[in-house]
C-alpha cells in the first residue's frame, strides 16, 4: 500500500489546505463549520459548532496533537443524535399540512436514491428553497439516477424487495445439485441487479418484471439456463427466443433460489413467497389446527397429490387457491433455478448416467424421480399448462406490477410501511404512468413528486 493516492481526496477536502503539523483550534473551528451542517443535513449556528469545538479544546489541554484533537471533535459529531437520526422539520408555511421543508426533502430524496446524505448540490438547492419546485425535483432525480451512487438504490431495493440477502440462508445439497458454485451464486445476484438497472435506465414497463423478451446474463448463467452463444463473465443483455420460459424475475435463478430450500421445492412455500414478496399480496397465515404439507421422502406420492388432499378442507382451500398457482407454475425450476422435467432424488428412482460437468470423470449421485407437472388453475378458474402461460395470465391484469411497484417504491422512499390512508396516493401514482408505458423510471418520478413524499 497505499492502495490509493495519498493523501486521499476525502482527507484533502476535510483539511482544506490546513497543515496538521501546525494546525490550531481556529483551524478546527473552520473545519467543523463545514462538516457539522453536512453531517446534520441542515443549517447550523455557531453555538452548535462550539459544543464540538470544546472537545477539541479539551484534547489540546490534555496535550494531544492537532489530528487527535480533530478526531475527538469529529467523533462527537458522528455520535450526536442529529447525525444518527433523521429529524425532519416542517416547512414554515405548512404547519397545518405537515409538509416537510426543503432540507428534509433533500435528505429524503438522497437516502431514497443514494442511501446516503445529500451532496453539495442538493444541499445548496435546499438552502435556497428551490428543491421543492417540480421541475427542479425532476432534474435532480435524473441527475441522481445517472450517478454511480444510484447503484446503491438498485441493490438495496432489489435485495429488500426480492429478499436476495437470504440467498445464503440455505446451501443446496451437493449430491443433488453439484453444479451450484460461488461463481454461479454471484452471477445470480448480478443478473437481478443488472435486470433492474436495465429497466430503470431505459424506463421500460413494469410488466417486464413478470415477463420480458431479454435476460441479463453471463456465461455461467447462460450455461445454467441452457442459452447458447454467451461467453465471458460480464453481464450483458441477451435476447430470448419466443418459446423461452425465461424472462422477468419470476424465472431468475436468484428468486427461485431464495424461495426454496437447499434440497427441494415446495409449491406452497414458493407460491406464498411469490404472493408476499414479488406481488405484494400476502396470504393470511394458516389456521393453527392445520398441519403443514410435508414432502413424502419415500417418493410414493408427489407434493401435488398431497396438496390436492389438503385442499379438500374448505378452510385450507380459501388460501391455497391463491397460493398454489404460482407454486405449481414454478415447479418447472429446481432449487437453484435450473429448468427441469423431473425431480432429483437421492434414494429411489432411475439411475442417471451423466458426469457432474463436461471435464469431470465422476457421475452425478442423484437419481431421476417423478415427472414435474407445472399446470394449474387460477383463482378465477383460468387454467395454465406451464410457466409461460401462467405469466401471460398475470399480464392480463394490466396494472398488476405497476400498482405493486408504486406501493413498494413509495414505502421504500418513506422508510415505513404503508397504511390504508396511503392507498389513494398509490393508485394515483399507478394511474399517472399509464400514458408513459408504466415505465419504472416514470414511477420513481411520480413517487418523488407525490404529496406523500413531501408529508411528515
Amino acid at each position: 500500500g497505499p492502495l490509493e493516492d495519498w493523501p486521499p481526496l476525502s482527507r484533502q477536502r476535510l483539511l482544506a489546505g490546513i497543515d496538521p503539523a501546525s494546525g490550531t483550534l481556529d483551524d478546527i473551528r473552520k473545519i467543523l463549520k463545514q462538516i457539522v451542517p453536512q453531517a446534520f443535513r441542515r443549517t447550523t449556528d455557531d453555538e452548535e459548532v462550539e459544543l464540538y469545538l470544546a472537545l477539541a479544546e479539551q484534547a489540546f489541554t490534555d496535550g494531544l496533537s492537532f489530528e487527535k484533537a480533530l478526531r475527538r471533535a469529529l467523533k462527537g459529531v458522528i455520535c450526536a443524535a442529529d447525525f444518527l437520526f433523521m429529524e425532519e422539520q416542517l416547512a414554515d408555511d405548512s404547519q397545518s399540512q405537515a409538509m416537510i421543508d426543503d432540507l428534509a426533502l433533500a435528505s429524503r430524496l438522497s437516502y431514497f436514491l443514494w442511501s446516503s446524505k445529500p451532496d453539495r448540490e442538493l444541499f445548496a438547492l435546499a438552502q435556497r428553497g428551490e428543491l421543492g419546485k417540480p421541475a427542479v425535483l425532476r432534474q435532480q432525480v435524473e441527475r441522481m439516477l445517472g450517478d454511480a451512487k444510484s447503484q446503491r438504490f438498485v441493490e438495496n431495493f432489489t435485495d429488500q424487495w426480492l429478499r436476495l440477502r437470504d440467498i445464503d440462508f440455505t446451501v443446496p445439497d451437493r449430491r443433488l445439485y453439484p453444479e451450484y458454485t460461488q461463481l454461479l451464486r454471484q452471477s445470480m445476484l448480478d443478473e437481478t441487479h443488472a435486470f433492474f438497472r436495465e429497466i430503470l435506465k431505459n424506463d421500460l414497463s413494469a410488466d417486464n418484471f413478470i415477463d420480458s423478451d431479454f435476460v441479463m446474463i453471463n456465461q455461467p448463467l447462460a450455461e445454467h439456463y441452457e442459452i447458447k452463444g454467451v461467453s465471458g463473465l460480464q453481464i450483458r443483455r441477451v435476447a430470448l427466443p419466443p418459446d423461452s420460459l425465461r424472462g422477468g424475475v419470476l424465472t431468475q435463478a436468484s428468486v427461485l433460489k431464495v424461495s426454496a430450500d437447499g434440497t427441494r421445492t415446495s409449491p406452497v412455500l414458493r407460491g406464498a413467497w411469490i404472493l408476499k414478496h414479488l406481488l405484494g399480496t400476502p396470504s393470511p397465515p394458516p389456521p393453527a389446527s392445520v398441519n403443514a404439507v410435508e414432502p413424502d421422502i419415500r417418493g410414493a406420492t408427489t407434493i401435488r397429490q398431497q396438496i390436492a388432499k389438503h385442499r379438500e378442507d374448505s378452510s385450507c382451500n380459501r388460501c391455497h387457491r391463491k397460493i398454489d398457482p404460482p407454486g405449481f407454475a414454478l415447479e418447472t425450476f429446481d432449487v437453484i433455478g435450473a429448468q427441469r422435467e423431473w425431480y432429483r432424488t437421492r434414494n429411489s428412482g432411475k439411475y442417471i448416467q451423466r458426469t457432474i460437468h463436461p471435464h469431470s470423470t465422476q457421475n452425478v449421485q442423484y437419481k431421476q424421480g417423478l415427472d414435474v407437472d407445472p399446470s394449474g388453475v387460477m383463482p378465477d378458474g383460468r387454467t395454465f399448462a406451464d410457466t409461460r402461460q401462467y405469466k401471460r395470465l398475470l399480464l392480463e391484469e394490466k396494472t398488476l406490477m405497476t400498482r405493486t411497484l408504486s406501493r413498494l417504491l413509495l414505502s421504500y422512499a418513506l422508510g415505513r410501511r404503508l397504511g390504508f390512508s396511503d392507498s389513494t396516493e398509490v393508485e394515483r401514482i399507478a394511474a399517472s404512468v399509464q400514458d408513459k408505458n408504466n415505465g419504472l423510471r416514470s414511477i420513481i418520478h411520480e413517487v418523488v413528486q407525490s404529496e406523500a413524499f413531501r408529508r411528515m
